[in-house]
C-alpha cells in the first residue's frame, strides 16, 4: 500500500512544509496549491505552495514577533473563506497559537477581522489586525483606528519563520464547529481528521477540490484547505459567486480542471 501524503506529519503547518520537501513524491512547490476567485471584483490570485509558504512565513513572523503571539494565546478570526484566511490560518499553527475561526473577539488575546467584522473585532481587548481583503492583497484607504493594517505590515517580515519553541502537535490548534457543536482539536487531532476527510472524498495528490464553503466550521475548513493539504492536493476558493450561472460554473470547472466540487 502507499504510503499517505505527509505521512510523518503531526501539525498541519508541517503538512504544508511537506510540498517543499525535497524527494517528496509529486512535490513541486511550483505549482498550484490554491487559486482564489473573488466574483464581485473579478479577482484572481494563484499562489504556488512556495509563495503561499513564504506568506504564512511573514504572518508567523508577524504573529510571533510584532504582536508577541505564542502557544498559549487564541487567535479570533473574523475572515472569510479566502486565501488570506488560509494564510493565518497556517500561521497560527506555525506559531502554536489556537485559531478560532468566527470566535468571539472579547474571548480571544488577538482578533484578526476583515471588513464587515471590524466592528465586533473591537471587543478585543488584545491586538487587532484588519485585513482589506482588496485585489492583490492592498492596503485599506485609511488604516481602522486601533488596528494594524495587514497588508503595511507583513511585506517587511522576514521570509523564513522559526517558532522559538517548538509547537507540541498535541497542543491545542483549532476551536471550530462540527454540526453545530464546538470542536477542540490540537494539532495532531487535526491532522488526523483531515486525513480522513482527505480519504472520505477520495482526494490525491492531482485532486483539485472546489470550494465555497465557509471556514467557520469543520466542514468548510475540511473542504477548503485541511483535507486537500494532508492529501497534498490543491483547492480553488470561489467568495460571492452566488451569481454564478451553471455555464460560467462549468468553463471555472473545466478552466482549473477542478476533480471535486464542494458546496
Amino acid at each position: 500500500m502507499t504510503a499517505p501524503f505527509a505521512a510523518d506529519a503531526r501539525t498541519p503547518a508541517e503538512l504544508l512544509h511537506a510540498y517543499l520537501r525535497a524527494g517528496a513524491p509529486d512535490a513541486d512547490p511550483s505549482r498550484p496549491l490554491i487559486t482564489f476567485y473573488d466574483d464581485s471584483t473579478g479577482e484572481r490570485v494563484e499562489l504556488s505552495a512556495k509563495t503561499f509558504d513564504n506568506w504564512v512565513a511573514k504572518t508567523a513572523n508577524l504573529l510571533q514577533d510584532e504582536l508577541n503571539a505564542g502557544p498559549d494565546d487564541r487567535a479570533a478570526l473574523l475572515l472569510p473563506a479566502h486565501w488570506q484566511t488560509a494564510v493565518w490560518l497556517l500561521a497560527c499553527w506555525s506559531v502554536g497559537v489556537t485559531a478560532v475561526p468566527g470566535g468571539e473577539p472579547a474571548d480571544a488575546d488577538l482578533v484578526v477581522s476583515g471588513p464587515e467584522g471590524l466592528a465586533a473585532a473591537q471587543e478585543c481587548s488584545g491586538e487587532r489586525v484588519a485585513l482589506a481583503l482588496r485585489p492583490l492583497g492592498g492596503r485599506f484607504p485609511q488604516r481602522p483606528d486601533g488596528f494594524l493594517d495587514y497588508a503595511a505590515e507583513v511585506p517587511g517580515q522576514g521570509d523564513r519563520f522559526a517558532p522559538y519553541s517548538p509547537v507540541d502537535p498535541n497542543s491545542p490548534a483549532l476551536e471550530t464547529l462540527i454540526d453545530g457543536l464546538p470542536l477542540k482539536l490540537s494539532g495532531e487531532q487535526s491532522v488526523a481528521l483531515a486525513r480522513e476527510g482527505a480519504a472520505r472524498l477520495g482526494l490525491g495528490t492531482q485532486s483539485r477540490v472546489l470550494s465555497t464553503l465557509s471556514f467557520d466550521d469543520w466542514s468548510g475548513l475540511e473542504a477548503g484547505l485541511l483535507a486537500p493539504l494532508a492529501a497534498g492536493a490543491s483547492v480553488v476558493l470561489c467568495r460571492n459567486s452566488d451569481g454564478l450561472t451553471d455555464e460560467q460554473w462549468e468553463k471555472r470547472i473545466d478552466a482549473e480542471r477542478v476533480t471535486l466540487r464542494l458546496s
